[in-house]
């Protein structure tokens, strides 16, 4: 018997827990522009400081995971698809911003979650 929607959410749950290495060329915020129809990706530039916290490159200071952090993004890329927008990141910027194989994965599964809230309504946030 395949497995239901609840035990994959509760491994998808697991596994959004799991300690990962970050990105030393920078972090994505995603959201959606419902109004134009946009999935929505800032890029902001980091530094990973000898604990292995992503820091602000101006200041050094760690850039905090919970609450509002007031930095200017980089790049903001905008698609109507995931695939659009993952073209526009990784086939038509290079070099892209990204570093790691695994962070491209997971926006690549973001971008594709994104884009079913904005086709069905749902709501969007970001793993």
């Amino acid at each position: 018997m395949p497995p239901t929607a609840e035990e994959l959410a509760v491994l998808d749950n697991k596994l959004s827990k799991r300690f990962i290495e970050l990105d030393p060329d920078g972090y994505f915020l995603i959201y959606l522009d419902r109004d134009a129809n946009l999935i929505c990706a800032k890029h902001f530039t980091n530094v990973i400081n000898e604990k292995g916290l992503a820091c602000d490159p101006n200041t050094g200071e760690p850039i905090p995971t919970k609450g509002k952090v007031d930095r200017a993004p980089t790049t903001l890329y905008t698609g109507r698809t995931a695939k659009e927008l993952a073209i526009k990141i990784f086939e038509e910027n290079k070099p892209a911003p990204i570093a790691f194989p695994d962070h491209a994965a997971y926006l690549g599964r973001e971008f594709v979650r994104a884009e079913i809230a904005l086709i069905t309504g749902a709501e969007y946030v970001q793993d």
